[in-house]
């Protein structure tokens, strides 16, 4: 039988799209790339393929627009511990200064901008203090520290605290670190300072955190003279309970304990976490209080200190931009404040330094993210007055103080953990980026019926088409070109031309020797060179 010959019974190359749609597992290109002509069906295949392919599209643009905005969601759970580190509790007596460590030569200096006095008033307030005057031919000192008379003058923990106790063992003076604020000079106890190892609690209620009793001293608190913008009029004592990493800013988010009464803290750890940029707006690099600003930056933007710096956080950040304006608006800084910049002298406390913080708190100038961890505690207070009738006359034996005194100058606080439980509140990506392979997964298997190695098989295919198409154009090219040029050698030679059955050339007339050289040379060198060429 003889064999038929014609295209159709060539075999088809596998660049060719029927020989692809029929193998494809991408459902119906089959229908729409099988053999044969345009029908009726095969159009309607082709639209069903086409609108399940815009179909497709469409939801994969709408995932991927969904996840570039970077949505997230707040998770919050209650957790159980075996054991809780106990918190940073700082303690500031609400009077800065003691009046009887003032001296004629700090009302001078440090009298108009804290007290609000004229020199013309000295001897007045000092009779006011139960001091003698100013003695003849006082001379003041040629330069003043404020940070040394708050150190000085300010309350002494070692008289001001009574008892102390933590989870029933004694404590003192020496677990406590001195730390100044803005309310002067004030106490941490737990702090880490040093490499202090922190404390922790195995248990919740009272009796397993923090007791002391303290003396306010309310007959060392300076006499109001004038209202001025520093003038306290109430008495006791200023509390913050922190972590160790965040410093205290007890002037604005400090509770009070009064005298006469014992006030109960009970509190509950909370874990926040917070997600970076793009999908929140927390950081985690600290500032660096002495780097200069540049006039044209944000008070907040966060630079990378220089070697070691402290974990970030909220407060540290806000006190670290408030160090920076004052720094630069007055040149110094205030006492509370971190940095090297030299302490502002009473004068630059009145004139510049109170105003500038007032005026930046004011406008809020900071611009401090949130950190991405914080733990904070919240609180619940209760108070009972002390001492009771029954307890006053073995309080006024035991502290050596008129059961009058205990009343107006004695305060208990206790702090502890209500419970080993603690909260985690935790921000989470609402889509991550396997929610989106998911999703553009499923509508593919549901609108065109393909998976990723469907993608492989197009890209195999696309490979093909190039390889057989473009680089087999060129190849064929070459080939040919090289085929010629050999033809030619060998009929300058007198040999047979050579045949090329793969490309149909067909054979070539004879050409005499040197027919294409005849009107350069008769010579058969100069033939053959022309012919290599």
């Amino acid at each position: 039988m003889k064999p038929t010959s014609g295209p159709d019974a060539a075999p088809r190359e596998a660049s060719d799209i029927r020989v692809f749609a029929s193998s494809c597992t991408m459902h119906g290109l089959g229908h729409v790339f099988g053999p044969g002509g345009l029908t009726p069906r095969r159009a309607l295949w082709a639209a069903a393929v086409l609108l399940s392919l815009a179909a497709f599209l469409y939801q994969v643009a709408e995932r991927v627009h969904y996840y570039e905005e970077f949505h997230h969601e707040t998770a919050l759970e209650e957790r159980e511990s075996h054991r809780l580190t106990f918190p940073a509790v700082t303690l500031c007596n609400i009077n800065p200064l003691r009046r009887s460590s003032l001296t004629p030569n700090d009302l001078h200096w440090a009298g108009p901008a804290l007290l609000g006095l004229d020199p013309a008033e000295h001897a007045a307030f000092l009779r006011a203090l139960g001091r003698p005057p100013t003695p003849p031919g006082f001379m003041p000192s040629p330069t003043f520290d404020m940070a040394q008379l708050y150190a000085r003058a300010g309350h002494a923990l070692e008289d001001m605290l009574l008892d102390c106790h933590y989870r029933g063992q004694p404590c003192g003076p020496e677990n406590f670190t001195t730390i100044f604020t803005r309310m002067g000079q004030c106490y941490t106890f737990n702090s880490g300072a040093g490499g202090a190892e922190l404390l922790t609690t195995p248990k919740g209620g009272m009796g397993n955190g923090l007791e002391v009793m303290l003396d306010v001293q309310q007959d060392e608190y300076l006499p109001v003279w004038r209202d001025t913008e520093e003038t306290l009029f109430e008495v006791g004592i200023r509390v913050q309970i922190h972590t160790q990493e965040e410093p205290p800013i007890i002037d604005q988010l400090g509770f009070g304990a009064a005298p006469g009464y014992q006030t109960f803290v009970s509190c509950q750890q909370q874990q926040l976490t917070f997600l970076p940029p793009p999908w929140g707006d927390c950081s985690s690099v600290s500032m660096d209080p002495d780097l200069e600003l540049e006039s044209s930056g944000p008070l907040g933007s966060t630079n990378p200190s220089p070697g070691l710096s402290p974990p970030y956080s909220l407060m540290g950040c806000r006190l670290a931009c408030e160090t920076r304006y004052v720094t630069r608006k007055c040149g110094c800084r205030m006492m509370h404040m971190p940095g090297s910049a030299p302490v502002c002298s009473p004068q630059q406390y009145k004139d510049c330094a109170a105003p500038t913080l007032d005026t930046m708190l004011r406008k809020d100038a900071c611009n401090c993210p949130s950190p991405c961890a914080i733990t904070r505690y919240a609180k619940e207070l209760s108070m009972v007055r002390i001492p009771s009738r029954a307890s006053a006359r073995y309080l006024a034996r035991k502290l050596n103080r008129s059961e009058a005194y205990i009343t107006e100058n004695v305060l208990v606080l206790d702090i502890y953990f209500e419970a080993l439980n603690y909260e985690t509140v935790e921000q989470k990506k609402a889509y991550e980026v396997s929610e989106l392979l998911g999703d553009i997964g499923g509508q593919m298997g549901l609108f065109i019926g393909a998976s990723l190695l469907t993608i492989l098989e197009i890209l195999d295919y696309l490979c093909e088409v190039f390889q057989d198409r473009v680089l087999g154009y060129f190849w064929n090219r070459r080939r040919s070109q090289r085929r010629s040029s050999t033809n030619l050698l060998q009929e300058q030679q007198g040999g047979p031309p050579a045949r090329v059955s793969h490309l149909n050339l067909g054979p070539r007339p004879h050409t005499p020797s040197c027919a294409v050289t005849k009107t350069i040379s008769a010579s058969h060198r100069t033939c053959y060179l022309v012919t290599r060429l």
